[in-house]
Formats: structure tokens, C-alpha cells, sequence
């Protein structure tokens, strides 16, 4: 064989490699999508009293993982106690206020009844008296003396009840009716609560970072003194639109993350982003602002999907980990097969890089 034959072999057969990886990389982009544009993330929680008070006691420290419910710190619970007694005693009070009301309630009405009984014994003697005036028995003056004195005992019955409306609208409605105990229960929860807000506790199960704090601190409400960051993980991959065009929520998947080379976790698709930021906009009044490109060929537009895992992921990889994600978008046993190669390759590679 001459040189020139050889030459001409060497050059089909490299021919053919780079045609068959056109088709696979073709093929592997619909069926078998790989991105290393993968990140783990997880929730940060900003810890903060919700009142305010010194800290009296700290019980852990940075770095250290807490379960949910776990005491973080103590403020001195004292002048929340105090307010706690103050509040109990304001209940006290109101039923006290109750009782004072409900007797002047009763004495009201005793003198409503002696006043409206005066109004009707003067009304039967007025009626006799007008009888008598008119065959002349009575005098004028007597008359009118009697008709005045029946105004006066009918105004003292008006104004009789209107003390009991008074009185019955400062009492209140009875038992835990009653606005005003109502409201001094009100006040004693609330203080109830902010003795409980003294002993800040973790939401949720995570790992305690940027600790500033140690007794005899004074601090604000809402002020944040440390972060807490979740143990639970969201892993976020952006893939070419393409990529993603037979991928579902469901779809199975792996993730090889850059700080453990070796180890492949299996996942699966949870959702698909339904937009992204560029694709955003506000309705501001202006008139489209179409893009201007020279270019023949534009970027390919990324979007974002979220996986859960199969299992827990270890807690030693931190919030921003960097990963590498492989989609079976196909059923096909082929397809798979490459797909676990290529994704096992990647973890290999993570060894060097």
C-alpha cells in the first residue's frame, strides 16, 4: 500500500469517528442530556429573637448541626415573667371591675323601680285630682302642683334607665362574654408568648453558621445573630431547551458532585422552570425594544430544572456545590446505558478535575 493510500485510509477513518460522534452527540442531546451547570443549594434561615432582652445563656456553637426544635439561645426570661403576673393580676381586676359594675347594676335598677313606682303613683293621683278639679272640689294650683310633680318623677324614670344602659355598657357581657376580661386574657397570652419567644429555638433541622453572639449580649428584636442553613437540598441544572425536550417531572436522574469524584446519586426531575428573567417583561408603557445581533448563530437558551434525591445527601457538601447532572429522557435500554457511561466517566474525571 502506498503512502498516499494510507493517507487517504487514515483520513476516512477519522471521517467516519467524527460523523458517528456528530450523530451521538445529536442523539445523546435528546435522549441522554448531560450539564455540569448544576449547583446544590440550600435554604439559609437568618436566626432572630422576636423580642428583645439579654442573653443570659448560648448552648451551641459554629458549625454545629441542630435538630428542629433545638434550643439556640436563652434571653432572661424575668421581665417577661413579671409581665406574666402583671397580666394575671389585670384578670383579677377585670372580674373585680365586673362584680363593682354588677352591683351598681343592681342598685340602678332598685332605683328604677322606686322611681317609676313614684311616676305611677303620681300618674293615678294626678287622674284623680283632674277629676275632682274639673267639678270644681280642687284648686288650679293643686292640680298643677301634681301634673309638675308627675313630669319630674317621669323624667327620674328616664333618666333611671338610661344609668342602667350606662352601666350594663361598661360591664360588659357576662362570664368570658365580657370584652374586658376578654381583653385581659387577650393581653396575658400575648405575654405568654413573648416569655416563650424568650428561648429561641431552630425552625428546622440544619447546621448553625456565622455565630455572633455570647451572654450578656443585649439585643433587638428582628436583629439577626446567626444563620442557620437547612439540611434539606434543592439541586438546580440548566440544560439547552433542546435538551429538555422530552424530560418531565419524573424523569430520572444522576448527579456526580465535583466534591465527591466517584460517586454517582440517583434523582429524579421534580419540576421545570417555566421561564427565565430574559424572557421577563414588565409592562412599563415602552414600545418593544427587539434585539439587534450580527451573528448567525445565537446562543442556545438555557433552562433551569429542579431534582430531589432517592436518598439524603451526605451533610458534608455545603450550599453552592457544584455538580454535574445525566437525564434518561428515553426508555431506551441503549440510550440508559450510554447515558450511566457517560455520567461514570464524568465521576472519574472528577478525580483529576
Amino acid at each position: 500500500m502506498t503512502p498516499d493510500q494510507r493517507f487517504a485510509r487514515h483520513v476516512r477513518f477519522a471521517i467516519l469517528i467524527l460523523t458517528g460522534l456528530f450523530v451521538y452527540f445529536l442523539v445523546a442531546d435528546l435522549y441522554m442530556p448531560l450539564t455540569p451547570q448544576a449547583q446544590l443549594t440550600r435554604s439559609v434561615v437568618r436566626i432572630a429573637p422576636q423580642v428583645s432582652g439579654q442573653v443570659i445563656e448560648v448552648t451551641v456553637v459554629n458549625n454545629q448541626h441542630v435538630k428542629a426544635g433545638q434550643l439556640l439561645f436563652r434571653l432572661d426570661p424575668r421581665p417577661f415573667a413579671l409581665k406574666v403576673k402583671e397580666a394575671q393580676l389585670m384578670i383579677e381586676r377585670a372580674r373585680q371591675d365586673y362584680s363593682e359594675r354588677d352591683a351598681n347594676l343592681g342598685a340602678a335598677q332598685a332605683d328604677w323601680s322606686a322611681a317609676k313606682a313614684k311616676a305611677q303613683e303620681l300618674s293615678t293621683q294626678a287622674g284623680r285630682i283632674r277629676t275632682l278639679h274639673d267639678k270644681n272640689f280642687v284648686s288650679t294650683q293643686l292640680r298643677d302642683q301634681i301634673n309638675a310633680n308627675l313630669i319630674i318623677a317621669q323624667a327620674q324614670v328616664r333618666a333611671a334607665s338610661s344609668t342602667i344602659d350606662e352601666i350594663k355598657a361598661r360591664r360588659g357581657g357576662p362570664g368570658d362574654d365580657n370584652v374586658h376580661l376578654r381583653q385581659a386574657h387577650n393581653a396575658l397570652e400575648q405575654v405568654r408568648l413573648q416569655l416563650e419567644y424568650s428561648e429561641v429555638r431552630a425552625e428546622r433541622a440544619g447546621v448553625v453558621g456565622n455565630l455572633q453572639l455570647s451572654p450578656g449580649a443585649y439585643l433587638q428584636a428582628g436583629a439577626s445573630v446567626m444563620a442557620l442553613v437547612e439540611d434539606n437540598a434543592d439541586v438546580t441544572a440548566d440544560f439547552r431547551e433542546k435538551a429538555l425536550r422530552y424530560a418531565q417531572p419524573g424523569t430520572t436522574a444522576s448527579v456526580v458532585f465535583d466534591a465527591r469524584p466517584g460517586e454517582i446519586f440517583a434523582a429524579k426531575v421534580s419540576n421545570l422552570e417555566s421561564g427565565v428573567k430574559e424572557g421577563q417583561i414588565d409592562a412599563n408603557g415602552d414600545l418593544a425594544a427587539p434585539l439587534q445581533s450580527d451573528r448567525w448563530v445565537r446562543d442556545a437558551q438555557r433552562q433551569r430544572i429542579h431534582l430531589v434525591f432517592n436518598t439524603e445527601l451526605p451533610p458534608s457538601l455545603p450550599s453552592g456545590a457544584k455538580a454535574t447532572v445525566q437525564l434518561f429522557s428515553s426508555d431506551n435500554v441503549v440510550a440508559r446505558l450510554m447515558g450511566a457511561l457517560q455520567i461514570r466517566l464524568v465521576s472519574i474525571i472528577h478525580y483529576v478535575y
